[in-house]
């Protein structure tokens, strides 16, 4: 639930650390940033020079000068030095981009990358939508707090040095006094408030992931929508979402024009004060109308950067608040991961042993209870039982999308825990349950399973898993669009494209995970007797609930409520008049009566 007050997460005063991250990838293009400051530096001489340039030129034209010669270096001069101040600025932006750039991709390609290390449990907590959108805003927050660092601090800091040391040098103290004065009091609004403001933008940041989690996670269930008909409903919970969020947006905009407000009253009132004491000096003839050129110019010069001073740290502070989430990511911790220097699995046809595990998702609920079992090279067994055994679990944790309780998992004689986590999925191959396809080809999909496949290898995957005629008849073949999550296929093509996937990437250990509960019966008969053949060889786990599909394991597993209850071929468990024996006599019935439906049907 969110409220309508501003969440209480802060900065942790720990932020700036990112700076620290970002420096290797400035020297990286060290000498475009060394460039690019010198660009800098000669703007800003640049544009302190021009109110100076602009005094000589008024003086030079005041009374009898002006009629003796006009001073046309002067003015060229002027003219050069505002060119100059545009050039330089230029050459700064285009010099610093690439090295901008080159952070941004870098570093979100870390928080990618660590997005696919963290473990299967993060992934399922996760909100897909706010986390996105907290990456787009902390990938902006790296261009904007780059640009500003390097191209907006230094050059205040510069330029008011710069213009300090005029007014020092050619005014009296009350002109610095008015000055510095002007500055203290401004940064310190300018602090004030935006630490006021930060509140509101961090509630419309929520709001706004809010939001945007909402929408994606509607749109991702579409068909659920369109099953209920709750389209009016999902559009009133968006727009309530979205209502916080406007109400936090007018808030943070109105807080805006404070801010902006307060700021240019602050510098009217200093630049009033300086004119005042600049036109009375001038009326007494101790100052020229140059100097009142000279004044307004400089202050001109000032108030311009000290009004991008309050936005720089207003987007720096927001850059930070961005930042923080998405670099909170990186702190998300690995579940599972390689400890240092972990070897390979070992090679060879593959021994797998499930020895004395226990295993649970939270410690209040225990999933498996002391399973013990092996799979010989080349083997196949079976798993079987109700929904809700465990049976799929043993799947996560053979390919160590999570880490056992208790006991241990070996490959060849190898605790999997003590193995390289690629190299033990690289040996397995699996078909889910539920398959779920990238939005792109059916090409791009089944070549997944060996993105350096050839076309021809892609073909005889897709003829093995009895799918290859189904693409050649449609309009565009293997470059057929799939959809979201492969929505335009139906579920019995999916799951041919998984298998296709599967027997691609030519694994050593196979899984099957109710790989053909999405079929017929007719297709799936067929779809067996494949499943069979290129399981000839391979060390292959069959999770199965459809008891004909097992019957020609080597072993059979009862799983019930966590526990292996039974063990053993086909003919021995219906032999033993077990719990085997109960599912396989109903899963008969249910045949029968199919049978007779369909046979009614025909007639």
């Amino acid at each position: 639930m969110v409220h309508d007050s501003a969440p209480t997460q802060k900065l942790r005063g720990n932020e700036w650390r990112v700076v620290g991250t970002l420096i290797p990838h400035l020297l990286e293009y060290k000498w475009r940033v060394v460039l690019a400051l010198a660009c800098l530096i000669t703007a800003k001489l640049a544009n302190v020079g021009v109110p100076l340039i602009m005094k000589q030129v008024v003086d030079r034209l005041e009374g009898t000068t002006a009629i003796v010669a006009v001073p046309v270096a002067l003015l060229a001069t002027y003219g050069i030095l505002r060119f100059s101040t545009t050039m330089f600025g230029e050459l700064r932006d285009v010099l610093f981009v690439p090295v901008t750039q080159r952070a941004i991709r870098r570093l979100a390609l870390n928080v990618f990358r660590h997005l696919h290390s963290l473990s299967l449990r993060f992934h399922l907590e996760r909100q897909t939508g706010g986390m996105t959108r907290d990456i787009e805003r902390g990938t902006r927050g790296i261009s904007t707090l780059l640009s500003y660092l390097v191209f907006s601090i230094l050059p205040v800091i510069l330029e008011f040095s710069l213009v300090a040391v005029v007014l020092l040098a050619k005014f009296d103290w009350r002109f610095a006094a008015v000055t510095f004065g002007a500055v203290v009091i401004y940064i310190g609004f300018t602090v004030a408030v935006t630490e006021w403001r930060m509140a509101i933008r961090r509630q419309a940041n929520e709001l706004d992931s809010k939001a945007n989690t909402r929408a994606i996670d509607s749109l991702l269930n579409y068909e659920t929508v369109k099953y209920f008909g709750n389209e009016e409903f999902e559009a009133r919970r968006y727009d309530e979402n979205l209502r916080k969020y406007e109400s936090a947006a007018v808030k943070n905009e109105a807080s805006l024009g404070v801010l902006n407000i307060g700021q240019s009253l602050i510098i009217a009132m200093a630049v009033t004060l300086l004119m005042l004491l600049v036109a009375q000096g001038v009326a007494q003839r101790s100052f020229t109308l140059g100097d009142l050129v000279l004044v307004n110019g400089l202050l001109i010069q000032l108030y311009i950067p000290l009004n991008f001073l309050g936005m720089v740290y207003r987007e720096i502070k927001q850059a930070l608040l961005d930042m923080d989430r998405m670099f909170r990511l990186l702190t998300e911790h690995r579940e599972v991961e390689d400890k240092p220097g972990a070897p390979d699995v070992p090679p060879g046809p593959a021994n797998v042993e499930f020895r004395h595990v226990d295993f649970h998702y939270e410690r209040t609920r225990q999933i498996l209870f002391d399973v013990s079992f092996a799979i010989p090279a080349g083997h196949r067994v079976a798993v079987v039982g109700h929904s809700g055994s465990g049976k799929s679990t043993l799947a996560r944790l053979l390919y160590r999308f999570y880490d056992v309780s208790a006991g241990s998992i070996t490959v060849n004689g190898t605790d999997i825990r003590e193995a390289r986590q690629a190299s033990l999925r690289a040996a397995i191959g699996i078909v889910p349950q539920d398959t779920v396809l990238f939005n792109d080809t059916i090409l791009y999909n089944i070549r997944y399973g060996r993105p350096d496949a050839t076309d021809d290898e892609v073909y005889e995957a897709a003829r093995a898993a009895h799918i290859h005629d189904f693409i050649v008849s449609l309009p565009a073949g293997y470059q057929t669009m799939v959809g979201e999550r492969g929505l335009k296929l139906s579920g019995g093509e999916k799951q041919r494209v998984a298998i296709a996937r599967a027997l691609l990437k030519n694994p050593r250990i196979l899984i099957f995970d109710e790989a053909t509960s999405a079929l017929d019966s007719r297709a799936e008969k067929a779809i067996q007797k494949e499943l069979e053949r290129i399981a000839e060889g391979r060390t292959t786990l069959v999770i199965a609930h459809r008891l004909s599909t097992v019957m020609d394991a080597d072993q059979i597993l009862v799983l019930q409520q966590g526990r292996i209850v039974e063990r053993g071929s086909h003919t021995q468990l219906l032999e033993a008049q077990g719990e085997y024996a109960r599912m396989w006599a109903l899963q008969q019935q249910q045949a029968e009566a199919a049978a007779v439906l369909e046979q009614a049907a025909d007639a």
